[in-house]
C-alpha cells in the first residue's frame, strides 16, 4: 500500500498521472504513478520497472506492507 509519510495514511492520496508503458504491445514494461496527498499537499511517485524488476518510491510517499496507522 502507498501511504502519505507526513499522514500515515492512503486516505488522502490522490493519484494525478498515471502511465503504463507496453514494450512489444503485450507485457507491461513499466508502471508510473504520481501521487499528490490532499491533506497536506505532499508529493510523491512510484515507479515499477519489469525489466530490472525494480520498484522505486520517491518523494513524500511510502510502500508499505503494515496496515496504516490512521485509517
Amino acid at each position: 500500500m502507498i501511504t502519505c509519510t507526513n499522514c500515515e495514511t492512503a486516505q488522502f492520496l490522490q493519484i494525478t498521472q498515471s502511465r503504463v508503458y507496453f514494450e512489444d504491445g503485450e507485457m507491461i514494461n513499466e508502471i508510473s504513478e504520481t501521487y499528490e496527498c490532499t491533506l497536506c499537499g505532499a508529493t510523491g511517485r512510484y515507479v515499477y520497472d519489469d525489466d530490472s524488476d525494480e520498484e522505486t518510491i520517491t518523494g513524500d510517499v511510502e510502500q508499505t506492507t503494515e496496515r496504516p496507522k490512521y485509517a
